[in-house]
């Protein structure tokens, strides 16, 4: 089997294609949308919206800090996250080019 080939693509072919993969989880959607509508930071929060495990919890929220769709502060022995505004704006502005560029089906 040969390597992916990430080369062939572009720069924002593959950035599209990161933060797509990093939100292609019902438990990030729903992290994200937890996280959204507390409009602000959540350190400690997501365990009881959620029903999930602690380390669940935190193995999707490092793939979406990876990814930079979150980010996280220290704040005494928790971590605060928030939704990362440059990252999330530049997301939307792409994703409203790429589903905006079909003009007509082609069937």
């Amino acid at each position: 089997m040969g390597l992916t080939k990430t080369e062939i693509f572009t720069e924002e072919q593959n950035r599209l294609a990161v933060l797509l993969k990093a939100i292609a989880h019902p438990a990030r959607i729903a992290i994200l949308q937890q996280i959204i509508k507390a409009n602000a930071c959540i350190c400690g929060d997501l365990v009881d919206e959620l029903g999930l495990a602690q380390p669940t919890i935190s193995q999707h929220l490092k793939e979406l800090k990876n990814a930079g769709l979150i980010q996280g502060t220290i704040e005494g022995v928790s971590v605060c996250y928030c939704i990362n505004p440059e990252v999330w704006e530049s997301l939307n502005k792409e994703l409203t080019l790429f589903f905006g560029s079909v003009k007509n089906g082609c069937c």
